[in-house]
């Protein structure tokens, strides 16, 4: 099962290490990573997402608030906010140029540079329409893909918060 994690850490050097190294160290896969700093520069917010079972989970959780820079650790489940971003570099011909431009329009993506044998697509989305997206694109020849790791946020009014 894939799992969530949102982690609050001090923004100091060697905590992205330190997290990383417990993951590894359990032999347990990241298969998502994001960090970044909050509203609070002091405090910084590390969005992880990895498949495992629900006690290796709960361990990594017990483990992660025993480190000294974690503030707060929580897994989002059920009703939660997710986005990555990804830049895809398409082969294109002239006769197909309008095709995945066509393409790129109904996904709601972004062409944010075009070249003569190429276009490259800017799409802000959760994992599954980005999936679609490359699986739309893929007949026409993908160059290069770039993605970013996901961030979550939880819906409504919840907040993690120092």
């Amino acid at each position: 099962m894939q799992y969530t994690l949102s982690i609050l850490v001090e923004n100091q050097a060697g905590v992205l290490s330190k997290i990383s190294g417990l993951f590894s160290r359990r032999g347990f896969n990241i298969d998502s990573l994001a960090v970044g700093v909050t509203n609070n520069p002091a405090v910084s917010r590390i969005t992880i997402v990895a498949n495992g079972d629900e006690y290796v989970v709960e361990q990594l959780e017990k483990q992660l608030n025993k480190l000294i820079p974690v503030i707060k650790v929580k897994r989002l489940d059920g009703d939660f906010i997710s986005r990555e971003l990804i830049l895809i570099k398409v082969h294109c011909t002239a006769s197909k140029r309008s095709e995945i431009i066509q393409t790129a329009e109904i996904m709601n993506a972004k062409i944010v540079d075009a070249a003569q044998s190429c276009v490259t697509i800017e799409f802000c989305e959760c994992t599954n329409r980005i999936n679609t997206l490359i699986d739309l694109l893929k007949p026409y020849g993908i160059r290069e893909i770039v993605r970013t790791g996901t961030i979550a946020v939880d819906r409504g009014n919840t907040a993690l918060c120092v």
